[in-house]
């Protein structure tokens, strides 16, 4: 396992910061250790909606969940707020950071994540390939 520990600043898209990070570093399977950090802006989509919610307020990130490939993030997130309300769901993009972000992603070279589109689903859904290894005795 690989690790990559990451700073995201003020005014970072958290989603999209994510993306590109994964294309510059080519991660093709990664996931999220741990993240922890604030954001001034929050866009996620709830459980079993087709719209996303943007909030405009300041929240803790609690937790952020998921897969990073070069093929596609697949991320949810638990924040909370000034009162210490939590809510979560689907990160979509425009979720800014307001102080900091503090992100570590594991990857594994013994796997290739994919999205291809999933018709039971209707969604880009994650697919596993195994890499087999070049070691011959």
């Amino acid at each position: 396992m690989k690790i990559f520990p990451i700073r995201l600043k003020p005014n970072d898209d958290l989603r999209q910061s994510l993306k590109n990070f994964a294309i510059q570093q080519n991660i093709t399977a990664g996931f999220i250790i741990t993240a922890i950090g604030s954001l001034k802006q929050t866009t996620i989509r709830f459980a079993n909606e087709n719209e996303t919610t943007t909030l405009n307020d300041k929240f803790e990130i609690l937790s952020l969940n998921g897969t990073i490939t070069t093929t596609g993030v697949h991320l949810h997130i638990a924040i909370s707020n000034k009162q210490g309300n939590t809510i979560g769901g689907h990160l979509a993009d425009g979720c800014i950071i307001y102080t900091t972000a503090e992100i570590v992603i594991g990857t594994s070279e013994e796997f290739t994540f994919l999205r291809n589109p999933d018709p039971e689903t209707g969604y880009l859904e994650l697919k596993i390939i195994q890499n087999i290894s070049q070691n011959f005795p």
